[in-house]
This record gives structure tokens, C-alpha cells and sequence, in this order.
């Protein structure tokens, strides 16, 4: 998060989080980009909803906007590792009492981890004894 950011960045609504994985995952771009990228994902998607949903994401902090182009580029205001860890900590606290282990076992349980995503797990907790 830019340094220039004192205020806390809200958190972000369904609707906003898809903008950002499209940002995140190709870089800053126009509206018109972010348009055709998330189509893929959602065909009925209208232009002019993305364009508002953009601006409406810069005014709350959530977005950056480079307006030194005819095309105004926007990009994330956070990483997404840094987004997911706050995203994170608020719902461990609000679902799971603060217990990182009940969501982790939750998750487990809840077939929400392939074998290979297990495999990955168990290698990164050997690797912390």
C-alpha cells in the first residue's frame, strides 16, 4: 500500500473483489480492458457498470487511477497477498472465534483441499519444526 494511504482501505464487496483479480492478475488497465478481460467470466457484464464500479472503488481507496492518459488506468491500491491477509484475519476473528486452527481444520474437513494443495501444506509445516 502506497505510503501515502493513512486511512484504513475498506474491504471490498463480491462485486469488487472480481475487478481486482482481473487488476491483479494482468496489471493497471483502462476500463475498457477490464471490460473485455472480465467478460470471460461473466458475459451479461455491461461497460458502463465496470467504468462506475471503478470509479466507485478509487473514491473509496480501494483502486489507484493513473489519469495522465485519455484512458484513465487503474490499479490496485494493495497486493492481493496483503488484501487476503486482512480479508483473512477479519474472518477468522468474526467466524472461527480467532482460531486459525478451526479454519484450517474447517477447510480440511470441508473437502475445500485437493491432495495436491495437502501435500504443499504438510511440506510447509515440516518445514517450520
Amino acid at each position: 500500500m502506497p505510503a501515502s494511504i493513512s486511512r484504513a482501505i475498506p474491504k471490498p464487496t463480491a462485486a469488487e473483489l472480481n475487478l481486482l483479480k482481473v487488476l491483479w492478475q494482468h496489471g493497471p488497465l483502462n476500463a475498457k480492458q477490464v471490460h473485455e478481460i472480465a467478460l470471460a467470466d461473466k458475459p451479461d457484464l455491461n461497460y458502463a457498470t465496470v467504468l462506475r464500479q471503478l470509479q466507485i472503488m478509487h473514491g473509496k481507496g480501494i483502486l489507484t487511477r493513473d489519469e495522465s492518459q485519455r484512458s484513465h488506468v487503474y490499479a490496485p491500491a494493495q497486493e492481493a497477498d496483503s488484501l487476503q491477509t486482512n480479508l483473512l484475519k477479519d474472518l477468522i476473528q468474526k467466524v472461527f472465534a480467532g482460531s486459525g486452527k478451526a479454519l484450517v481444520l474447517a477447510a480440511l474437513r470441508g473437502g475445500h483441499v485437493s491432495a495436491q494443495e495437502r501435500a504443499e501444506i504438510e511440506k510447509i509445516l515440516k518445514e517450520e519444526k
